[in-house]
């Protein structure tokens, strides 16, 4: 196993700053996951990992070793892409071998080391077909073995997911996640999913814009977000300008939409301006003259668009000051015009200043 540290590292293209100054320590043995949407950077600070691309500053060590200034062949690293790169012109045991040989390993060490990873991908008896005779299941898998074949310290994923059907990408995620469990090896994993991050990682690293705005595990990533953007990019998320009014303890009353809350654990004085998120399965919309859940607090608006979505109904909530609340549960509303949203305060999560 190998442990990956990040130091300070940047890269431009032109006057677009792809990666800017990047630090992040990937723990041996652990799953851990760049998420982010379109352009934020992951996608390149995975390929200065593998070698494809070049640092302006900083430095990349495996361990102890520092590897940024060595070619990627050097770098005993599996890479996975998003379009599989499977060879057309080679059979499933010649795509999965091909590192081997370019690694002058026996060929009988070869066939051995080849029968397994078709193994532990689920695709022994399969060395000798075809790639078009495959699915694109059976591609990604390939394209895994001929990874993990080589024994590489580190394995690296490039949105591998992205172009199989939702069912598939369900599957293949899981199966990922057991394969790295099995062989205890340590992954860098690139996605823009939410899901698929909350559900295979040991850690995220959410990226905005080429820098990091959060790294954590995934439950501390979502209920606990630190910034505004974690909060709506992770998930959905209601947020909520608000106003400290005064200070009670470690209690404060916050104004939000015309409506005085006490929250606890809020920092700041009077006069000072929040952001208060507040995910939609904590807020509960009450029945006419219905009383709050002890220890909840209330916000009244008027009941907006409902969506039946089958499992669950979705419908929104306007507030005073125009802000609407989302809000899901199992069975659609039986309330209409005014009505009154109740929640836990100890669920809200303050963020700072408002957007």
């Amino acid at each position: 196993m190998t442990a990956i540290t990040i130091e300070r590292v940047a890269r431009s293209f032109g006057a677009t700053r792809a990666v800017d100054d990047v630090s992040i320590a990937v723990r041996d043995g652990e799953f851990f996951t760049l998420l982010g949407p379109s352009g934020c950077g992951k996608t390149t600070l995975l390929r200065m990992v593998a070698g494809f691309c070049a640092l302006d500053q900083g430095r990349i060590l495996f361990g102890d070793e520092r590897i940024d200034t060595l070619p990627p062949h050097r770098r005993n690293t599996g890479m996975v892409f998003q379009n599989y790169a499977v060879f057309p012109n080679l059979t499933v045991g010649g795509n999965v071998a091909y590192g081997l040989r370019a690694r002058k390993v026996s060929p009988g060490e070869t066939r051995d080391r080849v029968a397994r990873a078709l193994k532990l991908v689920q695709l022994d008896g399969f060395a000798e077909r075809w790639p078009h005779q495959l699915s694109g299941g059976q591609l990604q898998r390939v394209a895994i073995a001929r990874a993990i074949v080589i024994e590489p310290h580190v394995l690296l994923l490039d949105e591998p997911l992205s172009n199989l059907d939702a069912k598939l990408r369900i599957e293949m995620r899981g199966e990922i996640r057991r394969l790295q469990k099995l062989l205890g090896i340590t992954v860098l994993y690139v996605t823009h999913d939410q899901e698929e991050a909350l559900a295979i990682s040991d850690r995220i690293a959410v990226m905005r814009a080429g820098r990091v705005e959060q790294v954590a595990s995934p439950r501390e990533i979502y209920d606990r977000p630190t910034t505004p953007f974690v909060a709506s990019f992770v998930g959905t998320t209601n947020l909520l300008n608000g106003i400290i009014l005064g200070r009670e303890g470690d209690a404060a009353e916050v104004e939000v939409a015309g409506n005085t809350l006490r929250l606890s654990g809020v920092g700041g004085n009077a006069g000072d301006k929040v952001i208060l998120s507040l995910r939609p399965e904590a807020l509960r919309l009450l029945a006419p003259g219905e009383a709050a859940p002890p220890r909840c607090v209330t916000l009244t608006g008027t009941l907006g668009e409902v969506e039946y979505l089958g499992p669950v109904t979705r419908f929104s909530v306007t507030l005073a000051d125009g802000a609407t609340l989302s809000l899901m549960a199992l069975m659609p509303p039986t309330a209409s015009g005014t009505v009154t949203v109740a929640f836990d305060p100890q669920r809200v999560v303050v963020l700072g200043v408002p957007v």
